[in-house]
């Protein structure tokens, strides 16, 4: 026991059944020992530490804290029709929101997102300050999306801004950036490092959100593309990409793309083509189950065409062994955000409950830390065993025989810990 851990006599979790993360049973008769916000040590009987605070966990679950890999802080809580028009909020406002979010997020057990696009840093830099009870951020900042692509919400006739038009409101709210040519995505993915972004985010196919990007239409083009991969990799980090279509992923992989948003339209070739490369799959559900009627006919008719797409999209994954992550991309809607949980009811129809937590949890800590030194947490996320982060969870109830439990999450989170602080204690 080194000198830091000697001097924090930390906290003893006893008298848990623990899913580690992934294993798909639980493991009984392991204590856990939390010291400097690391788990130090897990074993059967441990001493506690002269001075620790011991937790009887009382036959409770402990689960290493969820992750969702896609997400918004900074639009989750704001109306699309807030989003347009004179009366679109300003930046002040959306930190206010994003910093609200984050609070929700953590009481949901959620103790780490990647931020996909949206201006997240603030809430980010206030949670990791312990100014406000947050989540660990994985920010990519402003998506990198082309004129008429998937981060341009301005009306159909109006300039892009290099020709003299103004910038559109998801750029002004942080969420996108619009460029065209190699020279400004160079420009654009630089800005995003410099800014902190841990992983970049391009939109690279049309999206539900938008009105003029179709889906089956490829954006950027592959020396687009690599000139973004090529700044991420000099930065030690890497490219995820907004795209469903065959093309669109095939031309993403061939180009140096490591992760795919969303993905529903693949089919064998490009499930194939994932699983050769390491491409991981970050797919939703729960986002295509709440579409707003706000959103209009157009949006609505490519969320249809979209969601058809999931049941061969994870039969294809699964029969490739393509690895997983677990996201929901909830936004613009508060009442699905408050719903968050319901992504892991809704993925058992094609996986286990054991399946779905390894995905929100050792899975998508895996993928968090493809940003290799970019991360702004360096060690193991969403792991039990000794040396990685100490974010963990106390459930009442075993969420492998009944994972609904998780959306009741005020009364069945007993405890909420992240880097070994509690922020939810409903034990006794």
């Amino acid at each position: 026991m080194g000198q830091d851990a000697a001097e924090d006599p930390g906290t003893l979790i006893t008298g848990a059944r623990i899913f580690d993360g992934v294993g798909p049973d639980l493991i009984d008769n392991q204590d856990v020992l939390i010291q400097n916000g690391m788990i130090a040590e897990v074993g059967a009987s441990l001493t506690a530490p002269e001075g620790a605070t011991i937790i009887d966990a009382g036959g409770r679950v402990m689960s290493p804290g969820f992750t969702d890999v896609h997400y918004h802080l900074s639009l989750c809580s704001v109306p699309v029709m807030d989003m347009a028009g004179s009366n679109a909020p300003d930046l002040d406002y959306i930190g206010i929101i994003a910093g609200q979010e984050a609070e929700r997020l953590l009481m949901r057990g959620f103790t780490s997102i990647r931020d996909v696009g949206g201006a997240s840093w603030g809430a980010k830099l206030a949670s990791d300050r312990g100014l406000i009870a947050g989540p660990r951020v994985w920010p990519s900042l402003r998506a990198i999306s082309q004129f008429g692509g998937h981060g341009d919400a301005n009306p159909r006739f109006m300039n892009p801004r290099e020709f003299g038009g103004p910038e559109n409101n998801l750029e002004r709210l942080g969420y996108s950036r619009i460029v065209n040519g190699r020279d400004d995505v160079l420009a654009a993915a630089r800005e995003q490092l410099k800014r902190g972004a841990s992983q970049l985010k391009m939109h690279l196919a049309g999206g539900v959100g938008t009105e003029f990007d179709p889906i089956d239409g490829r954006q950027f083009t592959a020396d687009e593309i690599r000139a973004a991969v090529e700044v991420a990799e000099g930065f030690g980090t890497y490219v995820t990409a907004h795209v469903y279509t065959i093309d669109g992923i095939k031309q993403a992989i061939e180009n140096g793309i490591k992760s795919i948003e969303h993905g529903n339209l693949i089919d064998d070739e490009i499930a194939q083509m994932m699983a050769d490369n390491g491409v991981w799959l970050s797919p939703q559900v729960v986002v295509y189950l709440t579409f707003s009627p706000d959103l209009g006919p157009v949006r609505l008719a490519k969320g249809r065409m979209v969601t058809a797409g999931l049941d061969q999209m994870f039969a294809l994954a699964k029969q490739y062994d393509i690895k997983i992550a677990f996201g929901t991309d909830v936004v613009v809607n508060p009442e699905a955000c408050a719903d968050q949980n319901r992504e892991f009811v809704e993925r058992t129809k094609w996986f286990t409950p054991a399946e779905v937590l390894e995905q929100a949890t050792s899975l998508s800590g895996e993928l968090l830390q493809l940003s290799g030194d970019r991360s702004p947490y360096p060690g193991v996320v969403g792991k039990i065993e000794e040396g990685a982060h100490a974010d963990l969870l106390l459930i009442d109830g075993n969420p492998l025989e009944d994972i609904s439990i998780l959306q009741d999450y005020e009364e069945t989170l007993d405890l909420i810990m992240k880097g070994g602080v509690i922020y939810k204690d409903e034990m006794n």
